[in-house]
């Protein structure tokens, strides 16, 4: 995929800028502003899907990152995107499903086998999500730990994670 040329890679930086701080509403203009020819960037999709979560729009970031895997399955964070739309509708076995796939193209990547801790955790099948876990830190280390240590969806294996 091309990357943005300018105006758009101004609007998108904006965009970012503004969902950093806060202000999705911002963002959202500024993304509206980039040439209809470019909404469909991996980019944009991306920064889209946030706002839209940050909406609390589900169904609306289940389309953008199905449309995400679809464009540029290249890319680790369309896969995750995709998963987790369905984890916050409480779609637990379907987040795993459509981020499992993703396993074969991103062996290395540990944002993958955390998302799926994440997700069978929150099944109730804590010895897969511990497994799940422990993959993720093999790649992602001590930082990953502890992220994982403040992550609520993990709150039940919190005390085994402790003690890795």
């Amino acid at each position: 995929m091309n990357p943005l040329g300018p105006p758009d890679i101004h609007y998108l930086q904006a965009a970012e800028g503004w969902l950093m701080l806060g202000d999705h509403l911002s963002a959202y203009e500024e993304l509206e502003k980039i040439s209809p020819k470019m909404n469909l960037h991996i980019d944009v999709l991306h920064v889209r899907w946030h706002i839209n979560a940050k909406e609390k729009k589900w169904d609306e970031c289940v389309d953008i990152g199905r449309t995400m895997v679809e464009l540029a399955p290249e890319h680790v964070r369309s896969w995750v995107n995709h998963g987790n739309a369905y984890f916050y509708q409480r779609r637990y076995q379907k987040a795993y499903d459509v981020l499992h796939p993703a396993l074969v193209k991103y062996p290395k990547e540990s944002s993958i086998p955390y998302n799926l801790a994440c997700y069978t955790c929150q099944l109730g099948n804590l010895k897969d999500a511990k497994e799940w876990l422990m993959k993720a830190l093999e790649h992602g280390g001590n930082e990953l730990k502890q992220q994982a240590l403040n992550d609520h969806d993990l709150e039940p294996l919190w005390e085994q994670i402790r003690e890795l």
